[in-house]
């Protein structure tokens, strides 16, 4: 199966940046993808660079909406998946939120990002609301697909969840700048979660220079045994395809061994806040 993750800047025009995502899936379509996925608030400006102000929310739109209405009749086309990342209201409340496609169309649901920080260039606290979606796992017609938003894959936690409710493919929606960290340090940390969980992991960056940050690209995709095996460019638009075969996860270390020896048993006491030994 080939899986496609589409990298793109975004403009103030949101109407061209939703124009050039529908072109992108068209276009992957065009090379046999069966799933694409989109980076993190693909189709408008990244807009937690500056504090937030006023009302946000206002910023925001409902899910479902034109945008998935528009990737909807896409998906339906082409009979892919689609996974989306917008900034979303509901209510009084706005969230980071990645609706999935199914390749028939239908809404199959949403993931809302759980774990919400703040600092230069990153003022989220001010834009978002904690997600409430957990961390589901969608049963689509090219797989089991889950989604950690940005900074949720920082959080083992979470990124356990998804192999427990046994995705074969987790997709990263980040909005990564030039500069932030560590040269490869983003990249193992992938590798590691793909390995020690047994799925492929996709992370889909954003591209191109803002108010503040310089997205970086560099899109990639890692395989269940930890290894990269797709790569795209930094610091340009590209789709990134990758040949995955999800029937491998079964077979993959963490499958095979590290679930199954899990203690979960003890891990409750664990976590438990430590108690203070006096001298």
């Amino acid at each position: 199966m080939k899986i496609a993750l589409v990298q793109q800047h975004a403009t103030p025009d949101r109407s061209d940046n939703i124009r050039r995502g529908l072109a992108a899936v068209d276009e992957a379509a065009g090379r046999g993808a069966s799933v694409v996925a989109f980076a993190e608030l693909t189709f408008e400006p990244f807009h937690p660079q500056r504090p937030a102000i006023g009302n946000p929310a206002s910023l925001a739109e409902t899910v479902p909406g034109p945008t998935t209405e528009a990737f909807s009749e896409r998906a339906r086309r082409h009979g892919l998946v689609i996974v989306l990342n917008v900034y979303e209201r509901d209510g009084l409340r706005a969230f980071d939120c990645s609706p999935v496609i199914d390749a028939d169309g239908r809404l199959l649901g949403r993931t809302r990002m759980i774990h919400i920080t703040d600092y230069a260039c990153f003022h989220e606290q001010g834009y978002y609301t904690p997600g409430d979606t957990g961390a589901p796992v969608y049963d689509t017609a090219h797989g089991r697909i889950g989604v950690a938003i940005c900074y949720d894959r920082h959080y083992p936690e979470y990124m356990r969840a998804l192999a427990i409710a046994a995705a074969d493919l987790v997709v990263v929606p980040q909005a990564g700048a030039v500069g932030e960290w560590p040269e490869g340090l983003y990249e193992a940390e992938l590798q590691v979660a793909a390995f020690q969980n047994g799925y492929y992991t996709a992370l889909c960056n954003r591209v191109g220079q803002e108010e503040c940050l310089t997205f970086g690209g560099e899109s990639f995709v890692c395989a269940p045994n930890g290894r990269v095996i797709a790569r795209a460019a930094a610091a340009q638009d590209a789709i990134l395809y990758a040949d995955v075969d999800l029937s491998t996860t079964a077979a993959s270390h963490a499958r095979r061994l590290f679930l199954r020896d899990r203690r979960p048993d003890l891990y409750a006491e664990w976590i438990q806040p430590p108690s203070v030994v006096r001298r």
